[in-house]
């Protein structure tokens, strides 16, 4: 083969440590070899890149490491292929990380001509289809989150159904991993059954494969029969949406904070923070009938995902260094940096969520001081239990707040 030249090293294979890796390299590593040598080895990059594009190529799967005097090269040759350019109709659960990342993904199919199709808003038929698709232990927004995949499946007005395996974004920056195993749990759920949905997915796995987002995003546009340059400008498109509709909230919650630091101290309403992932607090199945028991009782409501995100999980490494959970991350360092502008916290989870059994009770015991309601909404969530419990500590902040029988010592 010519793969070899010079003191270049190629290895064949598809091990998953060089996927994505694109040529990490320092500029002065090929000064420091002898003109042949460069020349060798950027052929030795260049030949199966050439045989790759071939239609005629035998070649599909190639990752190469080129290892020049203690400097690595490396590449991944694995193409993606237009397997989905018929898909025309996307459908997307609103549910889960759609919360997070819906304004992105319906921006980046909508770049690339295709429609999209959403999912209904959640209710008690979302969760009964749910129910009967998941086993017992899944969380109340992961059957919810089925729910939703059923109704777009019974629709039938969709090609495929966009659902991304996301795992990480690096390291101590993960998500539960029912968001990565979600394309194996549809498609599980599905097998056998004539209305099994064409699942549509991509991979975010920062810290061992190297999955980066963008790259990601722009071979699922590859798949589709885009070309790369389009697939990357539709991409960056709809992060740059995305980053507009997050800043838009964030700037809206700060005019709020601003708005009521301007009315007199006593005509000021109580300023409660609700801790949540968005897919819980936003939700109008799960979390927003508490925020709407608190805007009827007069509270200013604020939200942890509307907090600056980059300076909360910066501040979480200082509650904690290993915590393993972005959202969790953002959640707790919202709390420490809104402690001082809120009278209180309410911290909501879908039972019976892991990551959150965790972070809410080490939040509740570290910090201190900090009036904070912990609810865990599931099903069975009676609407009297949860009102009452709203107005108690909404009354406890005010007699608080009076300088009544709550006092700090």
């Amino acid at each position: 083969m010519l793969f070899f030249a010079g003191r270049c090293g190629l290895v064949f294979g598809g091990a998953q440590r060089l996927r994505r890796a694109a040529l990490r390299i320092p500029v002065t590593g090929f000064k420091r070899r002898p003109f042949i040598t460069r020349i060798s080895s950027l052929c030795g990059i260049l030949i199966p890149l050439i045989l790759r594009q071939s239609k005629y190529s035998p070649i599909r799967t190639v990752s190469i490491a080129a290892i020049l005097g203690g400097y690595v090269i490396r590449a991944d040759l694995k193409g993606a292929v237009p397997d989905c350019a018929d898909v025309r109709t996307v459908g997307i659960p609103r549910a889960l990380l759609w919360w997070r990342y819906g304004v992105m993904w319906q921006t980046f199919f909508e770049q690339l001509g295709r429609t999209v199709v959403l999912s209904g808003e959640s209710d008690a038929s979302s969760f009964e289809r749910g129910d009967a698709l998941s086993v017992d232990e899944c969380c109340l927004a992961s059957k919810l989150y089925m729910g939703h995949v059923e109704e777009l499946v019974r629709g039938g007005a969709c090609d495929a159904l966009f659902i991304p395996s996301w795992a990480n974004e690096g390291r101590f920056l993960g998500f539960c991993t029912k968001f990565q195993a979600l394309p194996d749990i549809v498609n599980n759920t599905y097998y056998g059954r004539r209305d099994a949905p064409r699942v549509l997915s991509l991979l975010v796995e920062a810290q061992q494969t190297h999955s980066f987002e963008e790259d990601s995003f722009v071979d699922l546009g590859v798949r589709l029969g885009a070309t790369k340059h389009e697939a990357r400008s539709a991409y960056k498109k709809a992060t740059v949406a995305q980053l507009r509709a997050d800043e838009a909230r964030r700037r809206k919650q700060r005019e709020l904070v601003a708005k009521v630091k301007k009315m007199p101290q006593a005509q000021r309403p109580l300023t409660i923070l609700v801790a949540a992932h968005p897919y819980v607090a936003h939700d109008p199945m799960v979390g927003k009938p508490v925020v709407d028991m608190l805007r009827d009782m007069g509270v200013c409501v604020l939200f942890s995902d509307a907090c600056d995100a980059d300076r909360a999980v910066k501040e979480s490494f200082e509650f904690s260094p290993t915590l393993p959970w972005l959202v969790n991350r953002e959640i707790v360092g919202s709390v420490a940096n809104m402690r001082d502008e809120v009278d209180g916290v309410v911290v909501m989870s879908s039972f019976p969520c892991g990551p959150d059994s965790m972070t809410n009770d080490a939040m509740a015991l570290r910090m201190k001081g900090v009036p904070m309601l912990t609810l865990t909404i599931d099903a069975q969530s009676g609407q009297a239990g949860l009102e009452t419990r709203v107005e108690s500590f909404v009354d406890i902040l005010n007699y608080r707040r009076k300088g009544g029988y709550l006092h700090e010592r």
